[in-house]
């Protein structure tokens, strides 16, 4: 059961990541301003490196339970649950609880560490 939790927690990692970087690029980087225009190809660069780095924490999550190791297993679900802890709280305080961010990412979180 503790596995398919893991499982879980990455596959939903994964779907919140995706949804962020569609996102970034359909409703935040079509509005936005930015100038120089190569600054606003880096500020897109790196809100897409979160989107990456998400999906291979979603990745390690689902990999988890095969690794065999219980020293991975604490390390990768206490690196997750800190990553995604801390994104979701920053989402909730500068979206002062209005965007559907944070709930995703704490049930990341929950998930994870309830298959730790």
């Amino acid at each position: 059961m503790r596995d398919l939790l893991l499982q879980c927690a990455g596959v939903l990692t994964i779907v919140v990541a995706l949804i962020h970087g569609y996102l970034g690029e359909a409703k935040v980087f079509v509005h936005a301003r930015i100038e120089p225009e190569r600054l606003r190809t880096l500020i897109r660069l790196v809100w897409q490196a979160s989107t990456v780095a998400w999906i291979g924490g979603g990745v390690l999550l689902i990999a988890t339970p095969w690794m065999g190791s219980e020293p991975a297993r604490h390390w990768i679900v206490a690196t997750m649950a800190f990553v995604f802890g801390f994104s979701a709280l920053a989402n909730a305080w500068a979206t002062r609880g209005r965007h559907f961010g944070w709930m995703m990412l704490s049930a990341v979180v929950v998930l994870a560490v309830a298959g730790y």
